[in-house]
């Protein structure tokens, strides 16, 4: 990866490390739905507004069924489902699970586009797996039922992310990433819009709340999208879904320092297992990706 690269996915993982944190202390307050359609709507809005007031208003164009399709698997569903997580589960948890993306998009583009499996890679979804397993078992948070539930709905929420980002290299081609941040939100807040009024909380939310959308809205989203998709075009999917090394660790270091999330060793030994099979599974082969095959990018 180049500098620049390099420098965004850094930037990209202490954001998006973030949004575990947000989306713990405002979710319980908002619910799931309420909580990502606002953090949609007004990441897309935003983005819409930057690019009015810079003279480049951005239009979907001849793309905009496929950035609807992206803005329903890599933003309305994966969002949803590690808000749904973090009702129960603490940040420090949601964020290891989250990293194995990169494992689900291994299987995912040896479907879609041929890539080979080799051992190695088998090996490395073999070693995820015991290390969800160590990470739910023998984690800081006791087993049962819910907590299962909410498991289960955060690597959901990692096969949405890794689905997301094989067909936005397969299916953007000639696209802008600043048009493609931007209306993936506004599609993602316009499809979870009829289930808003069903899910609207009683209570109204406290200054903390407040803050939290605010933040997972304008940075996590609208700058944490820019980035990645600028890291899809340039890098292409398996480099840009590398971002889950990084963002799990920022994770869990917020959710400990700020929320005072207890880690035990369960969740060290998790953590690592995750990230070696993920070592094994994007070094043992590279999509093929050529470099600024989708066109304009962001400078």
């Amino acid at each position: 990866m180049s500098p620049k690269q390099l420098s965004a996915l850094l930037i990209l993982s202490a954001l998006w490390g973030g949004s575990f944190l947000f989306m713990r202390i405002a979710a319980p307050s908002l619910g799931p739905i309420v909580l990502i359609w606002l953090r949609v709507g007004l990441a897309g809005l935003a983005l819409l507004g930057y690019g009015a007031v810079v003279g480049r208003l951005a239009r979907p164009g001849r793309l905009w069924k496929e950035y609807l399709v992206i803005g329903a698997i890599n933003s309305a569903l994966p969002f949803c489902l590690i808000a749904f997580s973090s009702v129960t589960l603490p940040a420090s948890m949601t964020a290891p699970l989250n990293a194995t993306t990169p494992l689900f998009g291994a299987v995912i583009a040896a479907v879609w586009i041929g890539e080979t499996l080799t051992v190695r890679k088998v090996l490395g979804l073999l070693m995820g797996v015991v290390g969800v397993a160590v990470l739910m078992g023998l984690g800081p948070i006791p087993w049962s039922g819910d907590t299962m539930l909410a498991a289960g709905a955060s690597l959901l929420a990692a096969v949405s992310y890794g689905v997301g980002a094989v067909y936005t290299k397969a299916r953007v081609q000639g696209g802008d990433a600043r048009v493609l941040s931007t209306y993936s939100q506004l599609f993602a807040a316009l499809l979870l819009t009829p289930l808003v009024p069903f899910a609207w909380p009683q209570a109204t939310p406290s200054g903390e709340v407040v803050i939290s959308v605010v933040a997972l809205a304008i940075l996590c989203t609208s700058v944490g999208y820019l980035l990645y998709f600028y890291l899809i075009m340039t890098a292409g999917p398996t480099r840009a879904t590398m971002v889950t090394y990084l963002s799990p660790a920022f994770g869990m270091l917020w959710g400990t320092l700020l929320l005072n999330e207890r880690l035990g060793v369960a969740s060290f030994v998790g953590f690592g297992l995750i990230l070696a099979s993920v070592g094994l599974v994007t070094g043992a082969g590279r999509l093929r990706e050529g470099r600024g095959s989708l066109g304009k990018q962001v400078g």
